[in-house]
């Protein structure tokens, strides 16, 4: 039977060979798959902002820029190489209209853009992604496969 690993808010798990990670609530969050397909190594985090604020929070997780800075460190360990490691991203939704047309409060598009940022700048190949609009995923890793799977309510489930 397949284990499923459930990823929190502010929150990365990994695992090998085998299992399913998996995300709720990716509103203006942005959920990060990354894979090994030679080891069959899968992680994902769910991060909240673009990038660390002050040094007051301790949960590198939070945030894309320390969140994926320890989330490489730590599948590298276990023998994953950035090479080979494969992403696929979702979320980053504009869940809130707020007054007059201030970037500053669309998280969900400041938070694609630097996820998309720090991809390229650490050579990871972006191979799908299902990000923006207004609506709430689900985002789920079959570790054994890398297949990513989205589920929205009331829409069919996309396969990235």
């Amino acid at each position: 039977m397949d284990k499923q690993i459930t990823v929190g808010i502010a929150d990365m798990k990994f695992a090998r060979q085998e299992g399913t990670l998996i995300t709720y609530a990716l509103g203006s969050c942005i959920g990060i798959s990354l894979y090994d397909p030679m080891i069959k190594l899968g992680a994902l985090v769910h991060i909240m902002l673009p990038e660390v604020y002050g040094t007051a929070d301790v949960n590198v997780f939070k945030y894309a820029d320390t969140g994926l800075a320890e989330t490489f460190r730590k599948i590298e360990i276990l023998g994953a190489r950035k090479p080979r490691l494969i992403a696929k991203i979702a979320g980053g939704a504009k869940m809130f209209e707020l007054q007059g047309n201030s970037t500053l409060g669309n998280i969900g598009a400041r938070n694609i853009v630097s996820v998309k940022q720090i991809l390229q700048k650490e050579g990871i190949r972006l191979a799908a992604l299902d990000v923006g609009e207004n609506y709430a995923r689900t985002m789920s890793v079959d570790v054994s496969t890398g297949q990513v799977k989205i589920r929205t309510y009331g829409r069919a489930e996309i396969v990235l």
